[in-house]
């Protein structure tokens, strides 16, 4: 009802609009009641959003509720990002056909790290690079917490008698994830079940430390948010609100995500910008159009202008291009944009004036299967000195052969003499580096030690 409700216009302002892009699917228990709350006028309200460090980095998976935290911050509203240090170490069953490797704690740590360091990086460039634009209006602040400053403090006998005798079993095993893992082979361990209880406990003490009162999460954590509901508002008899985001899946129909091996990686050690511009640029047409309403902050009115313009030159890609380029720098800033731009023209477009400006660390991530190999330039040296020094040619006749078929480019131009001198500036980039090309698809980076 709360979705159909929000869908009807029946809500108002940042509710509505969210409805309207697809980000905000179900607002539980009563849409009504959230509407009157954040009416103008109204105090801030407090959001917040869990992230569980199963990997030490965020994926494309949790954008939308990225996004629906900035959202929420862009309303004037106060945002938590809640990074789950404690809960991660049972592991949320939701959606999962088996139980979740441990991981030690030490390792946990480390993931925590990444992710707080992911949080902060998205928050900064949200705050950098698209808030200037939206004409001096109050950006509500924003806390990362680690749900281990209190849960790992948290006496188990306390914990029980304060929050294990307020949720009841029945409702518990209910639950459409805790169904799913008992009726599976591998069932259920004792540490799953009590997952929900944790993440309840996060909701109270978030509430009684810091006042939230709404919960966001994937269309998955909807039984976690009921139990979170249920524990607050039995131990304060206070209202509080939930409001899951869609989960984005593979053209499959699969869940992006570390579980199911397709994640695309929010970090940029796992995942360069150029590799997040590419997998959006890749997006069809049947999709990019609701990518830009979830993962954007563009006007609806632009975007489907800009929809009606690709009807007219497709072959153009503009979408794409359009919601590639917000995310990416989004994501990893304005440099990060760049990046993308530079290593996309250097290998879709053999752009030598690209190539020429791109980082050792932007040929590595662009060419990231490529033999890496560092050589220092002697006199004389030929175009088929660097290609057996590099070991990118077999030894011999056949080698050469390769060479003087046209199977060889250095840094995009073709070399048929193997006898050829190398030449800084055309051989030898400025930046000391040489992109080796053998035959179609086989690179080579290397980086000289002196030229």
């Amino acid at each position: 009802m709360a979705a159909r409700m929000l869908r009807s216009g029946a809500a108002r302002g940042l509710l509505a609009e969210q409805s309207e892009r697809g980000l905000f699917q179900n607002v539980f228990p009563a849409a009504d009641q959230l509407v009157e709350l954040l009416a103008p006028g109204r105090p801030p309200l407090a959001a917040y959003c869990g992230f569980d460090p199963t990997a030490d980095s965020l994926h494309v998976g949790h954008l939308p509720a990225l996004l629906a935290l900035l959202h929420f911050q862009r309303a004037g509203h106060r945002v938590i990002a809640l990074v789950g240090g404690a809960t991660a170490r049972l592991g949320d069953p939701s959606g999962r056909g088996a139980a979740r490797e441990p991981l030690p704690p030490e390792r946990l740590q480390a993931h925590a790290r990444g992710l707080r360091d992911g949080l902060h990086r998205v928050f900064e460039n949200h705050h950098r690079l698209f808030w200037p634009e939206a004409g001096g209006l109050r950006l509500g602040d924003v806390e990362l917490l680690d749900n281990m400053q209190w849960l790992g403090r948290q006496p188990l006998m306390d914990f029980l008698a304060n929050v294990g005798t307020r949720l009841r079993m029945g409702t518990l095993l209910s639950r459409e994830a805790c169904q799913a893992r008992l009726q599976s082979d591998s069932g259920m361990s004792l540490a799953e079940f009590l997952y929900p209880a944790l993440q309840a406990y996060d909701f109270l003490h978030l509430y009684t430390h810091h006042g939230c009162r709404l919960q966001l999460g994937g269309t998955d954590q909807m039984g976690n948010i009921m139990s979170g509901h249920d524990l607050v508002t039995k131990v304060t008899g206070e209202e509080v609100f939930g409001i899951t985001v869609p989960l984005i899946t593979s053209t499959t129909g699969d869940k992006l995500g570390k579980s199911a091996g397709n994640a695309v990686w929010l970090n940029r050690d796992r995942t360069s910008p150029f590799e997040l511009y590419q997998f959006f640029v890749r997006q069809q047409d049947r999709i990019v159009g609701r990518y830009l309403k979830l993962f954007t902050f563009l006007p609806l009115a632009e975007i489907d202008h800009t929809m009606e313009m690709h009807a007219k030159e497709p072959e153009k890609w503009g979408p794409q291009k359009r919601l590639a380029a917000e995310v990416t720098k989004l994501v990893h800033g304005q440099e990060g944009l760049e990046s993308a731009k530079r290593c996309t023209k250097a290998l879709y477009h053999n752009n030598l004036e690209s190539l020429e400006t791109m980082s050792e660390q932007e040929l590595q991530e662009l060419f990231r299967e490529a033999p890496f190999a560092e050589l220092l330039l002697e006199p004389g040296m030929t175009v088929l000195d660097l290609c057996r020094k590099a070991k990118a040619i077999p030894d011999g006749p056949r080698g050469y052969q390769m060479i003087t078929s046209g199977g060889v480019s250095i840094n995009y131009i073709q070399e048929t003499n193997a006898e050829a001198v190398l030449v800084v500036g055309q051989h030898i980039l400025k930046s000391g580096i040489s992109l080796l090309k053998i035959g179609k698809k086989n690179f080579y980076i290397i980086k000289w030690l002196q030229f």
